[in-house]
């Protein structure tokens, strides 16, 4: 393995667990959620929350790709 290919194999792991993390997530949510006949409302809201954690990440990673590429950063 090359030493320059390094950070990008690093980032893309770091990338694939936050996937990992969300889907697993979701999947435990749902799971606790059937179990217990939450209302379609308060899963919906569940859901939302969620999303906004993931929606997170992604800006956070387009953001610092564009500063990046910039100069910025």
């Amino acid at each position: 393995m090359l030493a320059e290919h390094f950070a990008l194999i690093e980032a893309i792991g770091l990338n694939l667990f936050f996937l990992f993390i969300f889907v697993f997530i979701g999947l435990s949510i749902n799971d606790v959620m059937k179990k217990n006949d939450v209302p379609k409302m308060g899963q919906y809201v569940v859901y939302f929350v969620l999303f906004l954690g993931c929606a997170g990440f992604i800006a956070k990673g387009v953001i610092q790709f564009i500063w990046e590429s910039q100069g910025i950063g």
